[in-house]
């Protein structure tokens, strides 16, 4: 390289008697005097003397010491910007706590939180870990209740950018609806209801910068079954009907992506009194900006979706639940090959509810039946410990692994030792689990399906 050494604090220091050094807890560093309102900077091209381009990839290593920051002060220590201009091509912000707006124009930029100890980038729609320290789950405890319409068959708890956190209930009276919520106040809120007949599931997804909420519903519209496709409405901020599709006792929408494509898979459950039909897979069409059928898999009494990858290929597995005869029948693992989803393997399982993937190693995990873990419950200890691990969703505490089922119990990965209790969470006919973070901290919410009551419980790590 023909690059020289280079004093870069003779470039960017302000001129002597504004810049001294001084001396905290051993680290020796440079302390710039108050009056000083200009930042730090040098042009890059003094650097790069015979290029015309910044490098894509560089490092820069340095200490900052702040004495106070004020709890919603959002500062960039470091920042590139065009030449000539103010246009900030990459940022470094540092904020206590306080979680600085994540949209388009931000996209690719840095978050450190002071605080948390993390650091953040930006993807255009929500803040993505990059390092965050390693914390502990200490115990759980009761935080909010929160009273629905009805009782409530899941929840979907999602972020729509400069709006804040929402979750979504499936109600499973239909004369009262499903309710939107959003988070205000340290609490969840009804911010919008939307009439939906027999709700079981929503699911959360996005195409480009539109955001949508599809719900596995039985609304019925000349003479057949639909479910519904709602989008966000920016001037309106709230979510309005965009798309019906056909469905048959829906119990479930997966959404997903393949080489920039984007799908919805329905697990439709029966038609009727048949449990043997098809399930559909819908891909969008760019030209249309609709979902259209693309596959059909044929499925029995299909209670859930769930997409994966693992390595460069793609799967989707079903859980399917009756076949018309009996509850012990096979699930299916589908692998995405020349354009389709084809058969990978059969799981036989007795009344598989759902499947939950922990990554990153592609473990499927699958959820028996509400009734089928009470039952357990009366069992030796170790029938039980089986059960939950064989059942429920792994939520990930940084270096702990928990599973979360949905009866009462809650088990902490010990290595040798498999899953040790550590929590009995009270649930009354608990049907789903949500985790979710905001500046407030972690949190667990949970629908009950026998009762207005859903719960928000606080994790409190150390």
């Amino acid at each position: 390289s023909d690059l020289l050494p280079l004093d870069l604090l003779s470039k960017a220091l302000p001129p002597p008697g504004h810049v001294r050094m001084v001396q905290s807890k051993g680290s020796r560093g440079l302390r710039l005097a108050s009056a000083v309102a200009a930042p730090l900077n040098f042009p890059a091209s003094q650097i790069f003397t015979n290029c015309y381009y910044f490098p894509s990839e560089f490092s820069l290593v340095a200490t900052v010491k702040i004495q106070t920051l004020r709890q919603k002060t959002n500062e960039y220590i470091f920042s590139v910007v065009r030449e000539g201009s103010d246009s900030l091509l990459l940022g470094l912000r540092v904020s206590k706590n306080h979680r600085p707006p994540c949209s388009r124009p931000e996209q690719g930029q840095l978050w450190f939180n002071a605080q948390g100890k993390g650091l953040f980038i930006c993807d255009g729609l929500t803040w993505r870990t990059l390092l965050q320290s390693k914390q502990r789950l200490d115990y759980v405890e009761d935080y909010q209740d929160l009273y629905t319409r009805s009782e409530t068959l899941d929840v979907e708890v999602f972020s729509i950018p400069s709006e804040g956190l929402f979750m979504a209930a499936a109600n499973k009276d239909s004369r009262s609806g499903s309710g939107i919520y959003r988070w205000t106040n340290a609490s969840f809120q009804l911010y919008q209801n939307i009439s939906t007949q027999e709700a079981r599931s929503w699911k959360h997804f996005t195409i480009d910068d539109k955001i949508f909420l599809v719900v596995a519903a039985n609304f019925r519209e000349a003479g057949s079954e639909r479910s519904v496709i709602y989008q966000w409405h920016r001037r309106r901020r709230r979510f309005v009907r965009y798309q019906t599709l056909e469905t048959h006792t829906a119990q479930d929408w997966e959404a997903f992506r393949i080489h920039n494509h984007s799908f919805l898979v329905v697990a439709n459950h029966r038609r009727d009194s048949n449990h043997n039909i098809h399930s559909v897979i819908y891909r969008w069409n760019p030209d249309t900006k609709l979902f259209e059928v693309n596959q059909t898999l044929l499925t029995s009494g299909a209670y859930d979706w769930e997409f994966f990858t693992v390595g460069p290929y793609h799967f989707l597995v079903v859980a399917n639940t009756f076949d018309g005869r009996t509850t012990i029948i096979s699930s299916t693992i589908y692998v995405w090959l020349d354009g389709s989803f084809q058969t990978f393997q059969s799981i036989q399982v007795s009344v598989c509810l759902s499947f939950r993937v922990s990554p990153p190693s592609a473990f499927v995990n699958l959820l028996p039946s509400w009734s089928e873990m009470l039952h357990q419950r009366g069992r030796n200890q170790s029938s039980v410990i089986n059960a939950c691990v064989r059942g429920g969703f792994q939520l990930r505490a940084e270096e702990d692994f928990y599973s979360q089922v949905t009866s009462v119990c809650d088990f902490r990965w010990q290595g040798y030792e498999g899953f040790v209790p550590v929590h009995s969470l009270p649930t009354f006919g608990c049907r789903d689990w949500e985790d979710f973070s905001t500046d407030e901290g972690s949190f667990l919410i949970y629908s009950s399906a026998k009762s207005r009551l859903s719960k928000v419980f606080k994790l409190r790590n150390y």
